[in-house]
């Protein structure tokens, strides 16, 4: 399937974008999966395998979080547009609505000071201090902020730790059992990400820095999981057979959801036309279409051993287009 993306991918992984590359296509009732190169290049060579468990960065924000709170939604447990606070007192900011953080229009000032020199519990009160900029509801700005006040949200209607929560809510009834949060008994077979300044390779703890700090309290990354199981959760997208979301809320997805209709946001997602898609900061993509019922999943271990960021966006961004290309022509034909 899709020789040319392939190719395209081939030739970047031979150009050293990515060391290792797992990658899922779905096409109706055709699927495709392949798997090159290596897991690890330090402090030893190691082969990838499909078992292989990828921290998925940013994934985790529309797999876990953004599921879970369009759960809430449909069991009006939430409404989308009421104000954050209204569920979650401890949050200061009184006009930010579930919309804003799901579409990420809060336009939310996020700088925090010595954020990386902060615990847990201040992280996390730092967060509930923020508040929305001059141009909420307008401005789209990605942001980790929204997630973690919305996993903050999640918390506090259950009372649990979040990852507790994700486990037993979205990871078990979806069947994703090779997915799962740190600490891990084993780290054979984690992908390894970036090396640290001291020289440490981070392998089986979250890459996220901030994520890192909250733990299981994490609503914007920490989701270590494989090809295999995130393929297992695009299904879900593409059948829409009731299995998990009401077939209204994944409809209602494909379209623009923030407050102008000009955004391209959906609830969680990012929107190329009718597409769903998401990123991960380690390397990693989610890309799927549910009218023509096809999808993309791309996870690469390209922070290991160092983050070349920029440069690589440049080359997903050429796969992803390459890729669009190519299904445009097949359904052209």
């Amino acid at each position: 399937m899709h020789p040319v993306t392939q190719k395209c991918i081939e030739q970047k992984r031979q150009a050293g974008v990515f060391s290792g590359v797992a990658y899922h296509f779905l096409d109706g009732d055709e699927e495709e999966q392949q798997i090159f190169g290596y897991a690890a290049t330090e402090p030893q060579l190691e082969k990838l395998t499909k078992e292989h468990v990828f921290d998925v960065a940013s994934l985790t924000k529309v797999i876990c979080t953004t599921s879970l709170i369009l759960r809430l939604i449909e069991q009006e447990k939430l409404a989308v547009d009421a104000p954050l606070k209204t569920y979650l007192p401890s949050f200061k900011d009184e006009r930010i609505t579930l919309r804003h953080l799901l579409t990420h229009t809060s336009d939310i000032v996020t700088w925090i000071p010595n954020r990386d020199q902060l615990d847990q519990k201040a992280l996390r009160e730092a967060y509930l201090n923020l508040e929305a900029g001059p141009k909420l509801g307008e401005k789209v700005q990605y942001t980790d902020a929204g997630t973690i006040l919305l996993g903050f949200l999640i918390e506090q209607i259950y009372t649990e730790d979040l990852t507790t929560i994700f486990k037993r809510e979205v990871l078990q009834p979806l069947g994703m059992n090779q997915s799962g949060f740190p600490p891990f008994l084993s780290t054979i077979n984690i992908v390894p990400t970036e090396k640290l300044a001291d020289g440490t390779i981070l392998k089986g703890l979250t890459h996220d820095p901030k994520a890192r700090v909250l733990g299981p309290h994490a609503g914007n990354a920490g989701l270590f999981t494989t090809i295999d199981d995130i393929a297992t959760f695009v299904r879900m997208y593409l059948k829409n057979d009731g299995q998990y979301f009401n077939p209204s809320t994944i409809e209602m997805l494909q379209d623009d959801q923030t407050l102008n209709k000009t955004g391209q946001r959906s609830f969680g997602w990012d929107l190329k036309g009718k597409w769903l898609f998401h990123t991960g900061y380690t390397g990693t993509f989610i890309l799927m279409n549910i009218a023509t019922k096809q999808a993309m999943i791309f996870l690469s271990n390209r922070v290991h051993p160092n983050d070349f960021r920029e440069k690589y966006i440049i080359e997903r961004d050429e796969v992803i287009a390459t890729y669009l290309t190519e299904i445009e022509s097949k359904n052209v034909l």
